[in-house]
């Protein structure tokens, strides 16, 4: 389908922005860049065809029933974006560099597994963790033939859509064996994994029911469960809840806020997307300009 979107979304700047991790961009010789999205037990391609204009292999109504609330489309960016007081000599840059970002909303399992994961390893490490731990206990997914089809005549090679899993449910990964999770390169996050898997299965961990906890409660909530420390809580909060207010800290925004925020962040002036503007300034500090 095509998508005619009047608002905020580069696929780019989501791509790199350390919130999400099963993103892949594919080059393409003979037209734009694809992306591949694996989210839950879902995939989509997509690329941008112009400005505002987006190629997707999902259906019409796959994208209204799922996709549109991955990215998010129902909140205007692009207003949030103007919040932002033109005068701070940190933001400000920032929110023009990072334009086109949105927060997705991901499932919240997968998202708490991912940022465990996070702890003390670099974005292409975590990525590589999560493939493994999909290929080793998750669904195959096989594109259906009309995805198959949009993906033949774009000249996507088969490696990019023969070989894809899902995100393993909590059964499949409390039920993995210490060797595969070491294969997995989960080293001493393993028993932080099989421990979340094993009380969502069990019911003392009811994800669901976080969902009805403001953002206080539902950070003390998610810091009760084992491995899981202020970044990773926050992190899961904002990207597996969709708590917009919430910014995380780790090295790249303490680095930011010691060096440009002495009197402190203006966090009043921008509830309640505080999680926005943390966005913003984490891609920005780690960019190369």
């Amino acid at each position: 389908m095509i998508l005619r979107f009047d608002d905020d979304l580069d696929l780019n700047v989501i791509a790199e922005s350390g919130q999400c991790f099963r993103w892949e961009k594919i080059k393409n010789k003979s037209g734009p860049d694809i992306f591949r999205i694996i989210a839950g037990n879902r995939v989509l391609f997509i690329c941008e065809l112009s400005r505002g204009e987006y190629d997707l292999s999902c259906s019409e109504n796959d994208f209204r029933s799922f996709w549109s609330g991955y990215f998010d489309c129902e909140t205007v960016y692009r207003e949030i974006r103007k919040t932002v007081d033109p005068s701070d000599p940190f933001l400000s840059p920032a929110a023009e560099y990072g334009k086109g970002m949105r927060i997705l909303r991901q499932e919240p399992f997968e998202c708490l597994i991912s940022f465990i994961i996070s702890q003390r390893k670099n974005i292409p490490a975590i990525r590589a963790c999560i493939e493994k731990l999909s290929s080793a206990a998750g669904e195959r997914l096989d594109p259906s033939e009309d995805e198959r089809k949009w993906l033949m005549e774009r000249r996507v090679e088969k490696r990019f859509f023969e070989e894809l899993y899902a995100f393993p449910t909590p059964q499949a990964l409390a039920t993995l064996g210490s060797d595969i999770l070491k294969s997995c390169s989960a080293g001493y996050r393993a028993p932080y994994i099989r421990k979340a898997a094993e009380d969502v299965l069990s019911g003392e961990l009811d994800l669901k029911g976080l969902e009805k906890k403001d953002d206080r409660e539902l950070i003390n909530e998610l810091m009760k469960i084992y491995g899981v420390g202020k970044k990773v809580a926050n992190c899961t909060a904002l990207f597996g809840f969709h708590r917009l207010d919430l910014f995380p800290i780790d090295v790249w925004i303490e680095r930011v806020l010691s060096s440009h925020y002495e009197k402190g962040f203006p966090f009043d002036s921008y509830r309640p997307y505080n999680g926005v503007m943390q966005q913003y300034m984490f891609f920005y500090a780690r960019s190369p300009v």
